[in-house]
């Protein structure tokens, strides 16, 4: 099979969606396609692409990637916190990844540094959720 080998042009509308669909505002999906852009190039890859937006999303959102210990040894709520907001985020982009970039699997993991079986999991539960979402918000 022939891979197509997309260019950050090709993908810029993908990566807007992306954006707006985990941040929720127009303005802060300008910003975060502004960032991520900046950190690349005209011959970046998909995949790399794809990579800095994810760090991208977390820089510009607080999303804590430091361990939380502090002097005594003790972990900190704030460090679990913000342990579950990324790996809810990350659940959220790998969903995203799927059916809005229609990525395989191996993809996703590649962009997500996670094995395979860590990307389906986070798929079928990340579905789940979603479903579960929109379901409370058309209730409401």
């Amino acid at each position: 099979m022939i891979r197509i080998n997309k260019t950050p042009l090709d993908i810029l509308n993908d990566i807007y969606s992306l954006a707006y669909w985990m941040t929720g505002s127009e303005k802060a999906s300008d910003e975060l396609v502004n960032r991520t852009y900046l950190n690349a190039d005209i011959s970046t890859r998909e995949t790399d692409l794809l990579k800095v937006f994810r760090s991208c999303y977390i820089d510009r959102y607080g999303q804590d990637t430091e361990l939380g210990i502090d002097e005594n040894g003790n972990g900190t709520t704030k460090s679990v916190l913000g342990k579950l907001r990324r790996r809810a985020a990350d659940v959220k982009l790998s969903v995203l990844l799927y059916e809005i970039s229609g990525l395989k699997h191996r993809q996703i993991s590649e962009i997500m540094d996670r094995p395979v079986e860590t990307i389906r999991h986070w798929l079928f539960w990340g579905r789940k959720f979603l479903v579960k979402d929109c379901l409370l918000k058309a209730s409401a």
